[in-house]
């Protein structure tokens, strides 16, 4: 695939961003790079590689998944520092 400048123009005008000739060059050929980087990738014969599910040879411990018993409403409100009714409250952060 060939990187045009019409197609630079055309994906910073989806973007809604205004480049420089200068600059609208440096990234033609920047995405002409990228693209050739694939086209190598995809050259590459992988049929026997199997994919990877992690990056490491050690997969992460996980714990199980079961049910835990959770805290009833009062208890959870026990430890909070400020409560009104049912709720609790925190420093107003939303300036109008």
């Amino acid at each position: 695939m060939e990187v045009t400048q019409i197609l630079v123009e055309k994906l910073a005008g989806l973007a809604k961003l205004n480049f420089s000739e200068e600059e609208m060059e440096e990234i033609r050929q920047d995405l002409s790079q990228m693209i050739s980087f694939v086209d190598q990738l995809q050259a590459l014969d992988l049929s026997g590689v199997p994919p990877l599910t992690h990056m490491a040879d050690t997969a992460d411990r996980r714990r199980d998944d079961k049910p835990l018993p959770i805290a009833l409403p009062e208890e959870a409100l026990a430890n909070a520092p400020s409560v009104q009714g049912p709720y609790f409250t925190v420093p107003t952060f939303i300036q109008k």
